[in-house]
């Protein structure tokens, strides 16, 4: 009777969480059994996209790791590992267990991921991107959104004169958006998606 009544409370849970959260907000490391480093970086390209597509909160569900290798839960602690680290780096605002199981992770303002950039930046200058080396090798399209973002990043910095900082600027806002783009096909729409997800912050 026992075992019953807390199946039947995991399903309400279910229930609960597939309303709130729906299929497209719900990561499931626990069905493939992911290395704790194949789930780590899943999980960083998963919530970098969904940064982009201001999802608010999303659902990761890790497993207790009942069954891992002398019962460590290692997709749960590589989990947490790049929970740190994202927020950190401004990726996302705060996690927080939910199950066992599951942790309920709130997506930080592209906005704050883009200042976070910025001052760790000044703290210690990181190399340009490597690909592409200039912005000429971006479509016009691109190039014009990136131009309008910086001019809005400036702009809220206070920086009234412009023009010196503008190229930098577009330079430093492209290395961070494209670390939210993985490799694939139409990877420059799906930048200009970022950058126009980015932009709206600043209306």
């Amino acid at each position: 009777m026992t075992a019953r009544r807390i199946s039947g409370l995991g399903g309400l849970q279910q229930a609960f969480d597939e309303v709130r959260f729906g299929a497209a907000r719900t990561l499931n490391l626990r069905t493939s059994l992911p290395t704790g480093s194949e789930a780590a970086a899943r999980l960083e390209r998963w919530l970098r996209q969904h940064q982009v597509q201001q999802s608010g909160e999303v659902l990761v569900i890790t497993g207790r790791g009942n069954n891992s290798e002398g019962g460590i839960a290692v997709v749960r602690e590589a989990s947490i590992r790049v929970f740190h680290e994202l927020r950190r780096k401004a990726v996302i605002s705060e996690f927080a267990e939910h199950t066992l199981g599951s942790f309920v992770v709130t997506l930080a303002p592209m906005k704050a991921m883009l200042q976070a950039a910025g001052r760790r930046r000044e703290q210690t200058p990181p190399p340009r991107p490597a690909a592409p080396p200039t912005l000429d090798a971006l479509a016009d399209e691109t190039r014009q959104l990136l131009r309008a973002l910086a001019e809005r990043s400036l702009d809220a910095l206070g920086v009234r004169d412009r023009t010196p900082f503008l190229e930098s600027e577009m330079l430093r806002l492209f290395g961070s958006l494209a670390a939210t783009v993985p490799e694939g096909p139409d990877r420059e729409r799906r930048l200009r998606t970022a950058i126009r997800s980015a932009m709206s912050e600043y209306d």
